[in-house]
């Protein structure tokens, strides 16, 4: 039977009761399958409940074929070596025992068929780019992105039929990624990746996007998924405007039919003047009668033009957008507003006006230190960080920059101290949190909403930032966020410097200079292309 996934009603409440997947019917055979949508949208609950690390509240799951998982946050025993991590410990074991001579059964018990596992397992990291680490190395000196390699090489090695993703490229640098989008790509069974990573996600074979409980396919990459996304809002916007045509017609021909009606009624009670009453009364009933199933008609059009323009409305997808201006952000041309001497790994970097600067290089290179030394939160061990601008902020991976027990509003007027309430709320309105969104406490926000959240609160604060700095600002961010975050970036007009692996979100904020931090080499001008 060839590999699948089933899913029939299922349903998953959290433990407040909050339902987080309500009936869902989906079926996925072979093929690379890129799983999307908003934050919040069930797709890491569905991956848990396909690969058995949740119950469903109701409805079930049947996976044919053996089915690995990595999880986004991998929960790792730092004490655990390599091989232990890629399930090769005993039969490492096994073999030198025999090699020694001990030819004792349990031996080849634990063998098994796999005689040559050492030897697949050290191609499998030789083809992920971790030649280099030994299968005796303790998982805790290994880098995020290594360890989440190595977890993908444990999957690869049990030769699985169905294989679950989430978020894999979060924590790897340029190189590692190439690396897993070749084992992507060659991938033959069932695989289902949660990403908004989007060279990955135009490697895959179709694209299921999860929405309001329900699944939505688009054959194709995401390329294609985009592009039919966009003759659908077009569709949809244009039957809005025929549906708003209709009701406008519609309410207009009853206004015309009343008012002719009235006139005829006016007409009727002058010609009927002289005529006895029973007449009179029989003609004004008669007259009544007719008008009341002209207006029933009419009234009837119309409600039915205001149905299909409802579904026409509630066809369009919902695309708010971040449309600001930050003009107390700008920063003349030939300002100098950074000078960093001789600071990490001997680094010397000058930012002069607006530049937008992107800080490549791999994973442990050196680049959230220069951030975290320019931003001040760490004092240089050597050099100096000379800041020629009225204000730095420093947005970190791990987003603790807000008080998860205060409100986004609250929040913002901290960093504003000096801003009244409604400019306070004015602002937050333009990052997209509006009237009581305002007031969510950060701590029930998603992933995306908070990050927003976050950059909503220093991009408005007092004084402004003329330097910003974002460290792997893309990563756990679903699509629409990304693209939010690159609307807000088009509005500041100060000085940015971004460390990323993510090219595509790099290439649209407009980057001007590419600089690559190495281990050994220290800072280097460099392309967009560059890898690692």
């Amino acid at each position: 039977m060839f590999p699948s996934i089933v899913c029939t009603d299922l349903s998953y409440a959290l433990p407040d009761g909050a339902t987080v997947l309500d009936g869902l019917d989906l079926a996925i055979g072979p093929g690379r399958t890129g799983l999307i949508g908003v934050n919040g949208a069930g797709k890491s609950t569905l991956l848990k409940l396909i690969a058995g690390e949740l119950r469903p509240t109701r409805g079930s799951v049947s996976v044919t074929g053996e089915v690995g998982y990595l999880p986004q946050n991998l929960p790792l025993d730092t004490g655990l070596r390599v091989e232990e991590m890629l399930g090769v410990a005993e039969v490492r074991r096994a073999l030198r025992a025999i090699e020694e001579g001990d030819a004792g059964e349990e031996h080849f018990a634990a063998i098994g068929d796999d005689w040559d596992v050492e030897e697949r397992a050290r191609e499998l990291l030789d083809r992920l780019g971790l030649g280099h680490v030994e299968l005796d190395r303790a998982v805790g000196d290994l880098s995020g992105g290594e360890t989440v390699l190595v977890a993908l090489s444990a999957l690869l090695l049990r030769r699985l039929d169905v294989l679950l993703l989430d978020e894999p490229t979060n924590n790897l640098d340029l190189d590692a990624r190439r690396r897993l989008y070749q084992a992507v790509s060659a991938w033959t069974g069932v695989l289902v990746v949660v990403s908004h990573d989007r060279a990955l996600l135009d490697r895959v074979d179709q694209i299921a996007e999860l929405s309001d409980g329900t699944v939505r396919w688009y054959g194709g990459n995401l390329t294609a998924y985009e592009e039919a996304v966009a003759r659908e809002q077009e569709a949809a916007e244009r039957a809005v405007r025929t549906a708003e045509a209709d009701v406008r017609r519609q309410r207009r021909e009853l206004i015309e039919a009343q008012t002719k009606l009235d006139r005829r009624a006016r007409a009727g009670r002058k010609a009927a003047s002289g005529l006895p009453k029973i007449v009179m009364h029989a003609r004004r009933r008669a007259a009544q009668v007719t008008a009341g199933k002209v207006r029933e008609v009419h009234a009837d059009r119309l409600a039915a033009a205001r149905s299909r323009l409802a579904e026409a409305i509630e066809a369009v997808r919902d695309d708010d957008e971040i449309r600001i201006d930050l003009p107390e952000t700008a920063v003349p041309a030939g300002r100098t507003v950074l000078r960093a001497a001789g600071v990490t790994n001997g680094i010397d970097l000058v930012i002069r006006g607006p530049e937008r600067v992107a800080l490549l290089g791999p994973n442990g290179a050196g680049k959230t230190t220069l951030l975290r030394r320019i931003a001040g939160e760490l004092v240089p061990e050597t050099g100096t960080v000379t800041v020629g601008v009225a204000a730095v902020r420093y947005l970190p991976q791990r987003l603790d920059v807000l008080d998860d027990t205060a409100s986004v509003l609250e929040n913002a007027r901290r960093l504003a101290p000096a801003g009244s309430l409604n400019e306070v709320r004015s602002r937050l309105a333009r990052f997209l949190f509006r009237g009581a969104r305002a007031d969510q406490l950060v701590g029930t926000l998603s992933g995306g909403e908070r990050f927003r959240a976050a950059l909503a609160a220093l991009l408005c604060a007092q004084p402004a930032p003329q330097l910003l700095l974002l460290d792997e600002p893309t990563n756990n961010l679903d699509m629409a966020s990304v693209r939010q975050l690159e609307q807000a970036l088009a509005g500041y007009r100060g000085a940015l410097i971004v460390a990323s692996h993510d090219l595509p979100f790099l290439s649209a904020i407009g980057i001007t200079r590419w600089l690559r931090v190495d281990r050994t080499d220290g800072l280097r001008e460099a392309d967009g292309q560059m890898s690692g």
